[in-house]
């Protein structure tokens, strides 16, 4: 297919509709940075700088990607929703996608936007869709379950004009189970919270973000099984994502270094976009048997499907492609970044202020990492 890709970034989409075998045709991008990361790594493809000035999309474009931007929709932002400033520009995607009539629509955001205001972001897109003439179907996809060990959960919203979007996204499954986290096996979390939260993943980390509680773009942090607490090179969080080692390298020539951290974390998993490329040239047949309808005023599932205004609940896990969780011990190539005793300090205090549950002597060993560089 001959894809347009909205909102950009550093080209997961294109990462992994291209190693499908998939073709961009225009990206779109305002983050001098991002440009900057997608001239190196797509050169001769035209790259608008303003979704809200762009006016047409080119002809033959088959397929409409869109990111958009999260902030109005995190559980960490402002959460004005999908009328805020950020977030709404999906309403300019909606736009472009009326304008060219392209058969296929692909949306990826947070899995908060399900929840946040009862729902009410997933509602408007589905009704625009809709509205368009489109069928759709979406479904919460974790990382972990494409080779990848991150523990990042994401809504992709596939919609068409003809074909079936429920035989690309819903029809696969796996059996994928995510560990519990144990001190035993390298544990991945937040050092920059710590009081409401802390995303403890086993043998794995959160989900890379492009800000913090306290205000920076940073790496979660890794406690390995001797007690040893760092974080990781910024090469192994672009591999945590499905990108090649220094993919972001360019970003440092229009920003400062540490700007790729919160480009990354804004990125979208290539392995799991590469999976979603797969599915649209091989799909499958997806039995609805036990799906049920969505009552007016129920929550929304996390995975769903639909056409004109009937809507129904999937069971579709996170996991569909039965890929086994990659090791963060194998994955990382770079040795960990010691997390200072500051950041370690500010973690536990953070940590015994709250009510939050860890596993049996996690908070001892950062303890114990913490005093070992002090007296180094």
């Amino acid at each position: 297919m001959q894809f347009a890709s909205i909102f950009s970034g550093i080209g997961g989409f294109e990462l992994g509709l291209g190693e499908a075998g998939h073709e961009p045709t225009v990206l779109c991008e305002i983050d001098p940075g991002a440009q900057a990361v997608l001239r190196h790594r797509f050169p001769g493809i035209d790259i608008a700088h303003d979704v809200t000035q762009l006016t047409q999309l080119p002809h033959g474009t088959d397929l409409v990607t869109a990111g958009f931007p999260c902030q109005d929709l995190s559980s960490s932002g402002p959460k004005a929703g999908i009328g805020g400033s950020r977030s709404g520009l999906i309403g300019d995607v909606f736009r472009l996608i009326e304008a060219s009539r392209p058969q296929w629509v692909l949306i990826e955001n947070v899995h908060f936007m399900l929840h946040l205001a009862k729902g009410t972001g997933i509602a408007r897109i589905v009704e625009e869709l809709e509205s368009l003439g489109y069928a759709w179907a979406y479904r919460v996809l974790d990382s972990q379950g494409f080779g990848l060990p991150q523990r990042r959960r994401r809504v992709f919203i596939l919609a068409s004009l003809d074909e079936d979007p429920r035989d690309v996204l819903l029809a696969d499954q796996g059996t994928f189970e995510p560990a519990a986290p144990s001190i035993s096996r390298p544990v991945g979390f937040y050092w920059t919270e710590g009081t409401y939260a802390t995303g403890l993943a086993a043998d794995a980390v959160p989900p890379l973000k492009g800000g913090s509680t306290i205000g920076i773009p940073s790496p979660p942090a890794i406690m390995l099984p001797e007690g040893f607490v760092g974080t990781p090179h910024i090469e192994d969080a672009e591999a945590l994502q499905g990108f090649p080692r220094g993919w972001t390298s360019a970003a440092a020539d229009a920003a400062r270094e540490s700007y790729r951290w919160k480009l990354i974390g804004n990125a979208v998993p290539v392995n799991v976009v590469r999976w979603i490329g797969d599915q649209l040239k091989d799909p499958r047949t997806y039995d609805s048997g036990a799906d049920v309808r969505i009552e007016k005023g129920s929550t929304w599932p996390d995975a769903a499907w639909g056409k004109g205004g009937k809507r129904y609940r999937s069971q579709a896990s996170h996991y569909p492609s039965g890929v086994e969780q990659a090791s963060l011990a194998q994955l990382l190539a770079h040795d960990l970044r010691p997390l200072s005793v500051r950041a370690s300090r500010g973690f536990l205090s953070r940590a015994r202020k709250g009510n939050l549950r860890f596993p049996e002597g996690f908070l001892e060993s950062v303890e114990q990492h913490a005093a070992k560089l002090e007296a180094a």
